[in-house]
């Protein structure tokens, strides 16, 4: 599986960067603009403000909230590294460049994580809101201070951080209680870590005419349901290397996200060049989007996103592994990926991720209780279902996003598989905005359909699965297994934790609180003139800002071909 993943990855970033050593060598153009089609084309903006811990804060604010790290896209496979900066929130040490922090260093005595700030990045004027001002270490602590104030905030999350301390102008301390593994992912690079201003909090945060960062872009426009519009900040800091000399960034003057909840309208605007770049592409439609558009360019990528139907642990008759694994053996997963994904999908790549090295085992490496649960066995499932006394089955409520399409499809294909052992389900369709309610305020149904983020290693199994977590919607709780969870986060040598996170892993799957459904891949399609790409997805926790700032579009060539 490992090897497969890299060499699609390989292949498509040769196919994507076509003549990428030639490119690097030519100048780039300033100017024009890039309408995207990001990988949430069908979600606005929910939230302009990170006290509201929203997960799709970065995907929005990125472009001019910026972080003290993020990834380093010189080491892409497209420039010939090793990271395709696929995956939504991991980043390899190696592959992490100081973004507002020029450099940082775990000190153990005191036990704390000391950050040195770049000089000189500034704040650009915004009329109403603020001054022109540089970025002070104040501003990083006032930020840190205010995220984990915010009754929103994931149980839990600092408690390993004591104070944080602006030691000088360009020095901010952050003073630990105990070691945590994540310690870079949670202060630096994670979902939660953007630097702001304390006199966007006084305008008021959440009013998108009030943001202001110190990013590559401002966002100038806002119309729920439709657009976000990104203009380019003249005082940007950061630069970029081509063919050996360094451009100030950002090249475009105008970055537009579209918001388009209908797939074949997505692909019809890709088709006509209503956009440039479209990040999230069924495979299914691969075939006439080459036809019907044979200019166009593509990544493929192992979806970043698992899915799985959350069984309540805490309700009957999901209390009862027996019935868990019933329903697992009642669908049919191989004629899932055959039938719903044409072909492209993998049996298993959730919770742990396959380019993640050391912490993924596949499938043929599962003991065979893991195994089974992937084997369709519809005989199985009815005698489980019997033992664990419910011969006649039963019925349950399934909740699902409308904003998928895969999951509008899917979600009847699940209820028909379950009928055949005697299990109806009432299939319940709703908004993004309830949906997501739903789960937070632990109002769910007994049966949720959903898609979740692989994060990293430790993430994806914390998030999902320790007693109390925001992201576990099957309720599951172990005291036992808890614990395992915070020794984890305890250890500081990297193998140790990737040995206990796979037997973590294979204690979880096990006990089957999801059913757990194929990963399928994803393809990115864009136009010939969108330089300076190559299909990377994420420059830190489902954040694309600092890649869309390195794009450039070649004008001429565009016009060239009609457009």
């Amino acid at each position: 599986m490992k090897t497969l993943t890299r060499a699609l990855v390989a292949a498509a970033a040769l196919l994507a960067a076509g003549t990428a050593l030639a490119e690097n060598d030519r100048k780039p153009q300033y100017g024009g603009t890039l309408e995207v089609g990001t990988m949430f084309a069908t979600l606005s903006a929910l939230s302009w403000d990170p006290h509201d811990w929203n997960w799709k804060l970065n995907h929005d604010t990125g472009q001019f909230y910026e972080q003290l790290v993020a990834a380093d896209l010189d080491k892409s496979v497209r420039k010939g590294g090793k990271h395709p900066f696929v995956a939504d929130a991991y980043l390899a040490t190696e592959a992490q460049r100081g973004e507002l922090a020029e450099k940082w260093e775990l000190v153990d005595d005191p036990l704390s994580v000391v950050f040195t700030l770049r000089k000189g990045i500034m704040f650009p004027e915004k009329p109403g809101v603020m001054a022109r001002r540089e970025l002070t270490a104040e501003d990083v602590a006032f930020s840190f201070n205010r995220l984990r104030s915010s009754p929103k905030h994931i149980g839990g999350y600092y408690d390993f951080v004591g104070d944080v301390v602006a030691k000088d102008r360009y020095t901010v301390v952050f003073n630990l209680k105990e070691y945590n593994a994540e310690w870079d992912y949670r202060l630096a690079w994670g979902f939660y870590t953007v630097i702001m201003p304390k006199e966007v909090v006084d305008a008021g945060p959440n009013n998108w005419k009030n943001v202001n960062g110190t990013g590559p872009f401002l966002l100038t426009d806002f119309v729920s349901g439709n657009s976000n519009t990104y203009t380019r900040n003249p005082i940007y800091w950061d630069k970029e290397k081509l063919g050996g000399a360094e451009y100030k960034l950002p090249f475009l003057d105008k970055l537009v996200y579209r918001t388009i909840k209908d797939e074949a309208t997505q692909h019809a605007a890709i088709r006509t060049a209503k956009l440039d770049l479209l990040e999230s592409i069924n495979p299914r439609y691969i075939p006439e989007l080459k036809k019907s558009a044979p200019q166009l360019q593509f990544a493929k990528r192992l979806s970043i996103l698992g899915s799985f139907v959350a069984l309540r642990t805490d309700t009957k008759p999901f209390d009862d592994v027996r019935v868990r694994r019933a329903l697992n053996m009642a669908v049919n997963k191989q004629e899932i990926i055959d039938a719903h994904f044409s072909g492209e999908a993998v049996m298993h790549a959730y919770p742990m991720y396959p380019d993640w090295d050391g912490y993924f085992d596949s499938l043929d490496k599962m003991p065979a209780s893991v195994k089974e649960l992937y084997e369709y066995n519809p005989k199985k499932a009815k005698a489980l279902l019997k033992e664990a006394g419910y011969p006649n089955g039963f019925t349950f409520k399934m909740q699902y996003c409308s904003c998928s399409p895969s999951h509008v499809d899917m979600a009847p294909l699940l209820a028909a598989y379950f009928e055949q052992v005697g299990v109806k389900v009432e299939l319940l369709p709703m908004e993004y905005g309830a949906f997501l309610s739903a789960m937070t305020t632990r109002k769910h149904a007994a049966g949720y359909l959903m898609s979740s983020s692989h994060t990293n290693p430790t993430t994806s199994i914390r998030k999902s699965f320790i007693t109390g977590q925001t992201w576990n919607p099957s309720m599951y709780s172990d005291a036992t297994f808890d614990a395992k969870m915070n020794e984890v986060y305890k250890t500081r040598d990297e193998d140790k934790r990737k040995a206990m996170l796979r037997e973590m892993t294979v204690e979880i799957m096990d006990k089957a609180p999801y059913i757990w459904l194929p990963t399928p891949y994803v393809y990115a399609a864009w136009w010939p003139w969108v330089k300076n790409y190559g299909g990377e997805m994420s420059a830190g926790s489902i954040r694309p800002g600092p890649i869309y700032a390195r794009i450039w579009i070649d004008q001429e060539l565009k016009k060239k071909m009609g457009y």
